[in-house]
């Protein structure tokens, strides 16, 4: 797909949903208007032409395995204003870091939880609205890392959860359910069975996750996003393309630590 003069900041707001590829993605440099910027280049067999996308993660190419590196960069000098400024954009729709320390809001299944710390012995209890944090160390780091690590296991059972659901539905049971601590994608499939979920998912609404299960789940079926996935993932969830849209809108609140 060519390059548009001026591409949408939207149009690829969602993260990979992808199942694994052997084609690899690598990070790389490139001066652009006199600033450094990084951004991921992803080659695969597929791709005709040179892409670029700007959302939450940053700048990232696709191109073909032909592609010299000489093309990639004066397709980028040919956009470097365009990506320069929607790199801006998307920094200042970032949220700010969380504040581990009471008073702070995060949310658990869509709701609003505010953090409760205190010293004492160590425990995470939560309570209506309210997410409670003891720790003989009430610093941010050492609160941040007793709060993950509780939300890491209320997001695991959950998912198996969710999972145990629908996966008669799909009729294929996953190997193998793993967390990840991925910047770059919500979830992943492996062709050995094995599923990948983004422990942040905990953040979204239960309606955001069941569609990411689901869209992980069908990949077990179809490793790949032929009109048959979409058929199997629209056989569970008849409005996936609204909680796809909705997702690329509002990932990026959920990617806060």
């Amino acid at each position: 797909m060519p390059i548009p003069h001026n591409p949408p900041i939207g149009a690829q707001l969602e993260l990979p949903f992808a199942p694994l590829t052997a084609n690899p993605v690598v990070t790389t440099r490139a001066v652009l208007d006199g600033q450094p910027v990084d951004y991921l280049l992803h080659r695969s067999h597929g791709r005709r032409r040179i892409s670029l996308s700007v959302d939450e993660r940053g700048l990232r190419v696709g191109a073909p395995l032909r592609a010299s590196l000489r093309e990639i960069e004066s397709v980028l000098h040919d956009h470097a204003r365009w990506v320069i400024r929607k790199l801006a954009d998307w920094r200042e729709r970032r949220a700010p870091a969380r504040r581990w320390e009471s008073g702070e809001t995060l949310t658990y299944l869509g709701l609003p939880l505010t953090l409760d710390v205190a010293r004492g012995p160590r425990s995470v209890d939560r309570t209506p609205g309210q997410l409670r944090v003891r720790a003989p160390d009430t610093s941010a780091p050492a609160v941040a890392a007793l709060a993950v690590h509780w939300l890491r296991g209320q997001a695991l059972d959950h998912f198996h959860q969710r999972i145990e659901q629908f996966r008669t539905r799909v009729t294929l049971d996953p190997i193998a359910i793993r967390l990840s601590n991925a910047r770059s994608r919500w979830g992943s499939c492996h062709a050995s069975g094995r599923i990948s979920l983004n422990w942040r998912l905990i953040h979204m609404p239960q309606h955001l996750i069941d569609y990411v299960l689901v869209h992980e789940l069908a990949h077990l079926r179809e490793m790949n996003h032929s009109p048959r996935f979409w058929a199997v993932v629209g056989g569970v969830i008849p409005d996936y393309a609204a909680r796809r849209r909705e997702i690329r809108r509002e990932s990026h609140r959920y990617l806060v630590d």
